[in-house]
């Protein structure tokens, strides 16, 4: 095999390559030998096919399989002979090829660039901290406690208010017809939360046990059976039971119930809950501050295919308008993503940053923890999904390159209140193309936390 470099230019090289033909004979020979032992024909013992017979009748794809294959070892090789860092797939150009002659080919190669990492002493960010102010958690704690209110039994002769939990059989007709799905047993609803049919839990108001009464209902635009989308139902109803809603106070004893040590112990975890939730989006605008640095602060040269290959990932669901409309932004944040991306690589590479299986396998743990009831479906995905795997690794990786920059940068602590982070978070999400390096956070509503089982985990 001979290797020469044919041009250099920037950060693409183009390597010349020519194969002897006397190797590529080996290799054909080599092939043929094999497929002796193998090939069962018609009128032949197995193992005892001629060679020439052979060629006759598969001569083109053994030449094109040992080609194929002389190609990725030699391409390979000359790479390393030559001590190119690659930057993505190499293209290859054939110049000369067919049987008794030799290859003659070129590979054209980006290369990554040679990154010099500027000092991070200087580099500034700020970690805020928060304070959740006492209204919230006992807001938070009151919702906690509506979401899973006991009920008791109304005496036979009181009426169904709102807030009041009615249980009833129905039974369902269009037109005076039954359908499929008509009749329900047992169904239990709050009234006033709307959760059956629009308009369904107003005229529940007023039923008695034992009571009989028919209700009008109009079907949901989206039922499942098209035929029944927004058909006028008519729903005859046998009341079971009409409960009241049970005063429960709100104390350690409720606390237990749900899953802490006391009533103390249960407005310290949904503090964190509630804390956890906004530390998580202000972290990504920590997170901007300190990539927005390390961005401005270096020089670095971005090979060409990989800006490209960064571009079609970005806008491969975008239809062909669109991609031109926005064209020069896309080319800027592609460009901006592979230079965070090679000097964030370089950073952990020096100081020998690693990722191990057992700390993938941990975030996913985290994940399923986060997700109950789902576990079995989230172990599959990552099972089935090798590439979401790589995905999370890659996500560790940045996190724990992040962090040792943290730790040698100077980080203003501040803190501050949910309105305050509210502010700063609108503000970050604001649009804003250099924004769209990094996930957008979250407005942290007080709906957003768990209002089930509080975990400690």
């Amino acid at each position: 095999m001979k290797v020469e470099v044919k041009s250099k230019k920037g950060l693409r090289t183009i390597l010349s390559i020519i194969v002897d033909k006397k190797n590529i004979q080996l290799k054909m020979d080599e092939k043929l030998n094999q497929l002796q032992k193998e090939v069962a024909l018609k009128g032949f013992r197995p193992g005892k096919v001629p060679s020439a017979v052979i060629k006759s009748q598969f001569g083109k794809s053994i030449y094109g399989e040992v080609i194929d294959k002389i190609l990725r070892e030699t391409s390979s090789k000359a790479i390393d002979e030559k001590k190119l860092r690659v930057a993505g797939q190499p293209k290859i150009d054939l110049k000369q090829f067919g049987e008794g002659k030799d290859l003659n080919y070129e590979i054209q190669v980006d290369c990554l660039p040679n990154v010099i990492l500027k000092n991070f002493n200087e580099f500034k960010a700020t970690n805020f901290k928060i304070k959740i102010e006492d209204k919230i958690i006992n807001d938070k704690l009151k919702e906690i406690s509506e979401q899973n209110k006991q009920f008791e039994d109304k005496t036979d002769n009181e009426k169904a208010a709102i807030g009041d939990q009615v249980t009833f059989d129905y039974l369902a007709t269009i037109d005076g017809k039954n359908f499929d799905g008509s009749e329900g047993k047992g169904v239990s609803i709050e009234l006033g939360k709307d959760l059956f049919l629009k308009g369904f839990d107003e005229q529940l108001v007023g039923v008695k046990k034992n009571e009989s009464k028919t209700l009008d209902a109009v079907l949901p635009a989206n039922h499942p059976k098209k035929e029944l989308a927004n058909k006028k139902t008519k729903f005859k109803c046998k009341i079971l039971n009409v409960k009241k809603p049970k005063k429960s106070a709100v104390d350690d004893n409720f606390a237990k119930l749900m899953g802490a040590k006391n009533i103390e112990d249960l407005k310290s975890l949904i503090e964190k809950q509630i804390s956890s939730q906004y530390l998580q989006a202000l972290n990504s605008i920590t997170k901007k501050e300190i990539l927005d640095q390390v961005e401005k602060n270096h020089q670095v040269d971005l090979p060409q295919n990989l800006i490209d290959q960064e571009i079609l990932i970005m806008t491969k669901n975008l239809k062909p308008d669109e991609k031109e409309k926005h064209k020069l932004n896309n080319e800027k944040l592609a460009k901006s993503r592979i230079k965070l991306g090679l000097l964030l690589n370089e950073y952990g590479e020096k100081n020998n940053i690693k990722v191990s299986d057992e700390e993938v396998r941990g975030e996913i743990q985290k994940q399923i923890k986060g997700m109950p009831g789902q576990e079995k479906m989230i172990l599959e995905y990552y099972q089935k999904n090798p590439s979401a795997s790589q995905s999370l690794k890659g996500s560790i990786y940045e996190e724990k390159i992040l962090e040792l920059i943290k730790s040698k940068i100077k980080l203003n602590t501040k803190e501050i209140n949910t309105k305050e982070a509210e502010k700063i978070i609108s503000e970050f999400n604001k649009p804003d193309l250099d924004n769209e390096k990094f996930s957008k956070t979250k407005s942290i509503g007080k709906n957003k936390l768990k209002s089930k089982k509080i975990s400690k985990k």
